[in-house]
């Protein structure tokens, strides 16, 4: 379960392998990605997570929910069983059969990505490709590969779905150096959500029994 979290938070990562360049048309088209993000201040997601490693022949979906306060790295994770809340600095792991929180600092190294920026992410640290067209549900997309700068970091490819009208990620496909695939899709996204602050901490008052770890 742990790893299924750190693969939500640490993501992207790929060998430079063959772009000299940025694509001009990968590059305007999530450029009307970032302008149309960040006229919301907050977002509301609900997405699909897939893990798949056919030579191990595993997969697994889970379902989650995901809360955003943009312009600051606040956000809130509902998976099975288990939140994920963050202020931005502090971030909780509510595991609720366990009736324990575990306390963490948000990772913000080079290699880490936290949820807040999922549909930022390209911006910072990357080369793209724009590879051609594809329907997804009914919808008709652009597919973008992405490349990082740092050959170093732990998935080789990644590969964005763009809605064409709304110039939305629908979708995320990454491929990590030990052969597994994970799959981010977006089922419904709801721009401007009314959020109240207190949705970004864990109020230890309102879960009482809950025991606290502190690994900060």
């Amino acid at each position: 379960m742990k790893k299924l979290i750190s693969c939500i938070l640490v993501i992207l990562g790929i060998h430079l392998f063959s772009f000299a360049q940025t694509d001009p048309k990968a590059k305007t088209i999530l450029a009307e990605v970032s302008k149309k993000y960040r006229t919301f201040t907050t977002v509301k997601a609900d997405f699909s997570y897939t893990i798949d490693n056919p030579q191990a022949k595993v997969k697994d979906t889970q379902s989650g929910t995901l809360l955003i306060l943009s312009k600051t790295n606040k956000y809130k994770v509902t998976l099975k069983g288990q939140e994920l809340i963050s202020d931005g600095k502090t971030q909780w792991t509510y595991l609720i059969a366990d009736k324990e929180v575990q306390l963490n600092q948000v990772d913000n190294s080079s290699d880490a990505l936290n949820p807040a920026k999922i549909f930022t992410l390209y911006e910072k640290g990357f080369k793209y490709l724009y590879v051609g067209d594809s329907k997804v549900d009914h919808k008709m997309c652009y597919m973008i590969d992405l490349v990082p700068i740092d050959d170093k970091r732990t998935f080789f490819k990644v590969r964005l779905q763009i809605d064409k009208i709304s110039k939305l990620i629908t979708s995320a496909l990454i491929f990590d150096k030990n052969g597994n695939r994970y799959t981010y899709a977006i089922k419904s996204f709801t721009p401007n959500v009314t959020v109240p602050e207190s949705t970004f901490t864990f109020d230890s008052k309102k879960h009482p029994g809950v025991e606290v770890v502190d690994l900060r």
